[in-house]
């Protein structure tokens, strides 16, 4: 055995993802180098390949907040305790996960790191917003944010420290901002599927789940492999909650005071987790090629007799390709195995292969990683828009397949047995539910842990059910499931 393939054998995948998905999924995040355990507890290191990742969601989404007038900004992330108490449901509802700082003078409120950012902002809002003429007041940041609700770190899906951007809107009517909260929702639902090529179900949350503090709550969910539902983003009708509380006013057009309309959203570095659990396989990694910090990896194949003539190949293949891909050379002094290996672990689009052979025939051989088919191509100028076209096809194919597993593994039933046990088995399932939160919590108890995950906008038209866990009747359809 080569010393190449030893060395395989340390950094594969050691797992099968349908056998053993927690720890295959720790070992593909290790592994490809998106993500770290850091020495504090519950917390995370973002690598060069995750955090490039995170910056082509960040372009992604930047180019929206700017088509949408939003502007970035940046706010600080100590909290006065005083700010939670201005809005009671708020503080409520983030009380067990706000990480505080002590003070050394027994005289000062403590002070939050922030857990979200509603009220640092809001205090601010309060004095910049004086007339219906600074509305709508619309703005982002992106930043950290601690909530100190976990030790055990499941990698890019729950740490205790994770990034994300959160909007912040206030508005001069109602109409307008529930307007621009389903807005947001359905430009994070692009981002999923443009991007990410992951498909999510689009609703709102029920009363338990809903965000503290909100009005109304909406989210995308998608299903992960193991039957779990993900929480990919959301956005708050706040109505008038926070600007009652922080005095938020203007003067309206008639010169009188009235209470702005505000809303919010956010999305996570979890958007990371799950384009890895849902796509990648056995081998390591797979990326949507749009997201991948390598897009395409060229591999020569030679001998030294005949290195100069392969490599000077390669550096002409190079140039056509760099001016549209982000693309690299292995000239590593690893087998060809190996390095076939290494570019299927880190989840690279496009492998490809130049032999002799290839040479000799004046052609390339490419791999595709989602597929990891091969097929041969001229070395000519039709070589770049071929490459551009198999990235569509391989975004394209990874969404299918994702949109597959989710139609197969979702289950409508009106039967409390039913759905418990297909859950059990790896589905998630859409169930006649009322709107009682003791009912939601009943469901919760009985179940060992499957919560509600989202009432889609897409209701079934049947009608006249009775709410399957309590059996009273049921105001809504709703996807229920185990989560993370």
């Amino acid at each position: 055995m080569s010393s190449g393939n030893k060395r395989n054998k340390d950094v594969g995948i050691t797992v099968k993802k349908s056998e053993d998905i927690s720890e295959w999924y720790s070992q593909v995040v290790l592994k490809s180098k998106l993500a770290d355990y850091a020495p504090v507890k519950g917390c995370m290191i973002l690598r060069p390949n995750g955090y490039f990742i995170w910056e082509k969601i960040q372009e992604y989404f930047n180019n929206v907040l700017e088509e949408k007038g939003v502007k970035n900004a940046y706010f600080p992330m100590f909290i006065p305790e005083s700010f939670f108490l201005k809005e009671a449901k708020h503080a409520e509802g983030f009380n067990p996960e706000v990480a505080w700082i002590e003070r050394k003078d027994e005289n000062e409120m403590r002070l939050a790191i922030r857990p979200t950012s509603e009220t640092i902002i809001y205090d601010a809002y309060s004095r910049w917003v004086r007339s219906w003429r600074d509305l709508p007041l619309r703005i982002n940041q992106w930043c950290n944010i601690v909530r100190w609700e976990t030790n055990a770190v499941k990698l890019l899906l729950r740490s205790r420290e994770f990034l994300w951007h959160e909007g912040h809107c206030v508005y001069e009517t109602e109409e307008e901002c529930k307007k621009e909260t389903l807005m947001f929702l359905d430009e994070y639902a692009k981002l999923c599927k443009d991007l990410l090529a992951i498909p999510v179900v689009k609703g709102e949350k029920t009363e338990k789940e809903k965000f503290a503090g909100a009005i109304k709550t909406y989210t995308i969910e998608s299903l992960m492999p193991d039957g779990k539902a993900i929480q990919l983003g959301t956005t708050h009708y706040l109505g008038q909650n926070f600007a009652k509380a922080f005095d938020i006013t203007f003067l309206g057009r008639d010169g009188k005071p009235y209470y702005a309309y505000q809303n919010s959203f956010g999305f996570s570095t979890r958007l990371i987790g799950a384009t890895v659990l849902l796509h990648s396989d056995d081998k390591g990694l797979v990326l949507p090629p749009k997201v991948a910090p390598i897009q395409v990896r060229i591999v020569p194949i030679f001998r030294e007799e005949n290195k100069d003539k392969i490599l000077s190949k390669v550096d002409e293949i190079k140039s056509m390709l760099e001016a549209k891909l982000r693309v690299d050379v292995d000239l590593s002094d690893n087998t060809p195995g190996w390095k076939f290996n290494e570019s299927e672990l880190l989840g690279i689009p496009i492998r490809i292969e130049l032999g002799q052979k290839d040479l000799e025939k004046g052609v390339v051989t490419l791999v595709r990683r989602d597929t990891l088919t091969k097929e041969t191509h001229a070395i000519d100028d039709s070589l770049v828009d071929k490459v551009l076209s198999l990235l569509e096809e391989i975004h394209n194919n990874l969404y299918n397949r994702a949109k597959e597993h989710i139609d197969k593994h979702t289950i409508k039933t009106a039967n409390f047995v039913d759905a418990v046990e297909k859950i059990n088995e790896g589905n998630w399932a859409l169930v006649p539910l009322c709107d009682d939160v003791i009912c939601e919590e009943s469901l919760k108890e009985r179940t060992d842990g499957i919560t509600t995950r989202v009432i889609p906008f897409d209701q079934p038209k049947e009608k006249d059910f009775k709410c399957i866990s309590c059996g009273k009747p049921a105001k809504h359809w709703v996807f229920i499931s185990r989560a993370y």
